[in-house]
């Protein structure tokens, strides 16, 4: 089984450095965010063996029963939509949440960052496509959402999220991607005072068009893991 991890792993990097190479980036840009759910801990002991060291949950209840199995052998990513109640079980133990998507949230957060002493690097979740099944703040609502997380010790944005569409031509995903990052960019000059070094965007059917368009997270997880699904 561990065989068959390191070829899927190889594989993946391997794809995510051509379109580093056709884009002109390096590979040192992108970083492979292992997507776990669904994946017993055994496999993701074997992953680990196989070089992955950070791994994106979607639910919190899952991610805490891996945390007490492997713990801090792996960097832990939300990268799924996050309930306000389960939040601070989190605290000390994700590196990163990429799904911040509304503002009661990030005020929540705040103040759970400023009780533990230590903020949450937090990614902000927007809805490029304008899909009604996907989470996420409408580009339009991001200026005054930066606006009042200006002001907030208790949370750092390092940049933002999207999930595009799933298409049959990952072509098609291209342009929210490219706006996404676009979205970075002018959030970027307008306040630079925010570091907004990450953007998480790509998963199995289009990452490589991420990377091409300038993801720096891409979270993929049937292409290594498809076979060991529980």
């Amino acid at each position: 089984m561990q065989g068959t991890l390191s070829k899927r792993i190889e594989m993946v990097n391997e794809r995510i450095a051509k379109a580093c190479h056709r884009s002109g980036r390096s590979t040192s840009e992108v970083k492979l965010v292992a997507v776990t759910k669904r994946v017993a801990v055994e496999n993701m002991r074997d992953a680990l063996q196989c070089g992955l060291d950070t791994f994106g949950e979607n639910r919190v209840q899952e991610l805490l029963n891996k945390y007490e199995d492997i713990g801090k052998a792996v960097k832990w990513h939300l990268i799924g939509h996050l309930q306000r109640n389960k939040a601070k079980y989190l605290a000390g133990k994700v590196e990163l949440i990429h799904s911040l998507d509304r503002l009661e949230l990030a005020l929540l957060l705040d103040k759970l960052g400023n009780d533990q002493g230590i903020p949450w690097q937090v990614l902000v979740q927007v809805n490029v496509s304008g899909e009604d099944t996907k989470y996420g703040l409408s580009p339009e609502e991001l200026p005054e959402f930066f606006d009042v997380v200006q002001d907030l010790q208790g949370i750092k944005v390092r940049g933002l999220m999207t999930m595009a569409p799933l298409e049959d031509d990952p072509e098609k995903t291209r342009p929210v991607f490219r706006n996404l990052r676009l979205l970075r960019d002018q959030i970027a000059q307008e306040r630079p005072h925010f570091d907004l070094c990450h953007l998480s965007m790509g998963m199995t059917n289009d990452f490589e068009i991420a990377v091409e368009e300038g993801a720096t997270l891409v979270r993929i997880g049937s292409a290594i893991f498809s076979s060991f699904y529980q």
